[in-house]
């Protein structure tokens, strides 16, 4: 009973998560619209957010500092949150959410390598669903290589994979402190997207932050603390579950990522986008089969 118990409240760490990215596309979208790039806001963001563990947690900071391997957490989990952050703001939500999880392929290659996961036939199966489905996602209408077509469409691969290094990366360093890996993980988002931002704004490609306002501070602030309650239920659930049920619990994005995006008139769900994400999730869901056998 009570491992059932933590396994759920591990599972609920998981969605909560889920639910706040998924639906985050929204509140970017809008700072952007007052003038806050989603990569500045990310930074800022995040900035709140390691004040708070700094403050409630001052010996986070030497934990993180006398453990190396969690640095590897805090470009994981910067570069996660810059990539989908920015992508969901300036492209198609459902393609970058679908593209974001071709999970199977990138957790499985990690797995294989630092946690030395057995590669089997099964694994071979989601493999190859998986960039199938990413195929059909891809494939352009009008004829061509089934390749990301936009920015936006990188941003959701390229987020995805540090995601999965991110996930294997908090199973494979559990055994560290808790606070130390939430301090990497926040850290993270100001370091990778604020660094990039400011590259950026200094090559004139996004706008400079904009004077400080009301209607956006309130805004960061608010996002600040749903981001905080997200990333410490990933880390929660992440360091406890399987990596492969950690992979099939988070594919809730998808479904709040895409339904809110149908349902607030942003988006609309192609048959093509369907299929792709169909197999996409198919081979996710496959990724349990191991775990229940």
């Amino acid at each position: 009973m009570q491992t059932s118990r933590y396994t759920l409240a591990a599972i609920g760490g998981l969605m909560l998560n889920a639910f706040v990215w998924g639906v985050s596309w929204w509140p970017f979208r809008h700072l952007n619209g007052l003038g806050l790039n989603p990569l500045w806001a990310t930074a800022a963001m995040y900035a709140v957010c390691t004040l708070l563990i700094v403050a409630a947690r001052p010996s986070a900071l030497g934990a993180l500092w006398r453990n190396p391997p969690l640095w590897g957490i805090l470009i994981a989990s910067g570069a996660t949150n810059a990539a989908f952050n920015w992508g969901v703001t300036e492209g198609d939500v459902v393609r970058v959410v679908l593209l974001f999880y071709l999970m199977p392929v990138w957790a499985t290659l990690l797995a294989r390598w630092l946690l030395n996961e057995r590669f089997t036939r099964l694994v071979g199966l989601r493999l190859a669903l998986a960039l199938a489905g990413a195929l059909v996602v891809l494939w352009p209408s009008a004829g061509g290589l089934p390749l990301p077509q936009h920015p936006a469409d990188w941003l959701g691969v390229i987020g995805g994979m540090f995601f999965a290094l991110n996930n294997v990366l908090l199973r494979k360093y559990a055994h560290t402190p808790p606070e130390a890996r939430g301090l990497a993980m926040f850290a993270g988002g100001v370091i990778v997207a604020g660094g990039v931002a400011a590259v950026l704004t200094a090559q004139g490609s996004i706008a400079p932050v904009p004077a400080l306002a009301p209607e956006w501070a309130v805004g960061v602030g608010l996002m600040a603390l749903a981001f905080l309650a997200a990333n410490l239920g990933l880390q929660y659930g992440a360091e406890r579950l399987p990596s492969a049920m950690t992979a099939v619990v988070m594919t809730v994005e998808i479904v709040f990522a895409s339904g809110s995006a149908v349902l607030l008139g942003a988006e609309h769900l192609s048959a093509q986008a369907l299929f792709g994400g169909s197999l996409i999730l198919l081979a996710i869901l496959l990724a349990a089969w191991p775990r229940r056998t």
